[in-house]
């Protein structure tokens, strides 16, 4: 199990950047469900090129993990050891519209799509927009809802792989799934080019209105959640199972499964991350024990125990 350096060592062995270096930054601020220990360090590059830098001139010891946009994720309440590297510089928040093709950075906000879709009269991803999260992280794991998922648009994507050497990956081989990827855990990914398909103006307000109104109906909003906690087992609802199982009025701490979609975990104001982990834990055992399927995490779980 890793473990965190002596107070301010770390930083005296990474190599010097151009992008910032924050240390013991809380990453409940970073993530939606509202829960999780420090980052150790986080590292937000300036561009790719620091980022190249950075990757090549860091000491193999100290564990790096990339963050997105927080939306997918539950950090656990002792953090995460090492360095957090986040694209939040402009750098990675860049749009190109092309013919029938948009390239979006890996560190822009889905939401954020909304306004070139509208602008350009492009269609075909108003379903990204509704997804939380950046885009880097939506096609890592081929998110999707609306009857579309990432694999459904992507043209191909521009990574950087673990010596820090940028190239280009087509969609071909991606080998994109349900909710999962072939993506090694040591590239990071810079922008994906999306194939998209001209529509009027209207027609995508129209969709992204009622795509919005759905969510506001059928799923908790404006609460600390992480979307999905569950993958769909094949030919199977994660929520009808744990509906069937007498799991839909569980809670743990300040953790509790939502009254609107009981595949959806709630931080209700003081959960910690450990709350939500073993409410979760808990479900899974119920279910299995009540209809011999185990249900699988979508959520993905990371850093050490308090």
């Amino acid at each position: 199990m890793f473990q965190f350096f002596k107070k301010n060592s770390l930083l005296k062995l990474l190599p010097e950047v151009k992008g910032k270096y924050l240390t013991n930054v809380s990453l409940s601020k970073h993530t939606w469900f509202g829960v999780g220990g420090p980052a150790e360090v986080m590292y937000i590059p300036h561009d790719s090129d620091d980022l190249s830098f950075f990757i090549q001139e860091c000491p193999k010891n100290v564990p790096v993990f990339l963050i997105g946009g927080g939306s997918n994720l539950l950090v656990r309440d002792g953090g995460i050891p090492g360095v957090v590297i986040k694209l939040d510089s402009p750098a990675f928040k860049q749009v190109s519209v092309g013919t029938n093709e948009i390239t979006c950075g890996a560190g822009l906000h889905n939401i954020e799509l909304k306004k070139y879709l509208l602008n350009h009269q492009i269609g075909g991803l108003e379903f990204l927009c509704s997804i939380p999260g950046v885009i880097g992280g939506s096609v890592k794991t081929n998110a999707g809802c609306f009857g579309r998922e990432v694999k459904d648009v992507i043209k191909s994507v521009q990574i950087m792989n673990g010596l820090g050497k940028i190239k280009k990956v087509g969609v071909a081989d991606l080998e994109l799934g349900y909710r999962s990827s072939c993506f090694p855990d040591d590239w990071i990914i810079l922008s994906i080019t999306f194939v998209t398909t001209p529509d009027t103006k209207e027609n995508i307000e129209k969709k992204l209105n009622d795509q919005k109104a759905y969510r506001v109906a059928k799923q908790p909003y404006n609460q600390k959640t992480a979307g999905s906690t569950f993958k769909n087992p094949q030919g199977l609802r994660a929520w009808e199972l744990i509906k069937k199982s007498g799991c839909d009025t569980l809670s743990v701490g300040g953790a509790k499964v939502s009254e609107k979609h009981c595949n959806f975990l709630i931080n209700t104001g003081n959960a910690t991350a450990k709350d939500i982990e073993t409410l979760g834990e808990i479900i899974i055992n119920t279910v299995r024990q009540k209809t011999y399927i185990t249900l699988e995490w979508e959520i993905k779980r990371v850093g050490i125990d308090k």
